[in-house]
């Protein structure tokens, strides 16, 4: 029987410790998921400063058909107005230039399609 209390304890313990990492990871969780929404309000917050609200309405209409490409164009907005490049805030027909500018430096995309 002093085998099988044991092999009890021996249990006992490693489930504590498992559950003793489990709190530790999902601490860790919560606390990189607080700062990336931290970061995501403070990215807004600048982004209301630099763009009027025509502009902020714009970037949000490409961010719902392209993500990837509006990432990109918050952070050079926020590049460029940190840097002191563009007068501020930006209109819409400014960010309009930008987009088409940024637009024509990418690569273009090819679509084509073969009917069998």
């Amino acid at each position: 029987m002093s085998s099988e209390e044991e092999l009890a304890a021996i249990r006992q313990r490693r489930m504590e410790q498992l559950k003793a990492q489990r709190g530790q990871q999902e601490h860790v969780a919560e606390a990189q998921a607080q700062a990336q929404a931290d970061a995501e309000a403070q990215k807004q917050a600048l982004m209301r400063k630099i763009l009027t609200p025509e502009a902020r309405q714009r970037l949000q209409n490409v961010k719902l058909v392209r993500p990837d490409f509006a990432a990109q164009i918050e952070l050079q907005l926020l590049q460029l107005a940190q840097s002191g490049r563009v007068p501020l805030p930006i209109t819409d027909d400014l960010l309009k230039k930008l987009l088409e500018q940024i637009q024509s430096q990418q690569t273009k995309r090819d679509i084509s399609i073969r009917r069998v």
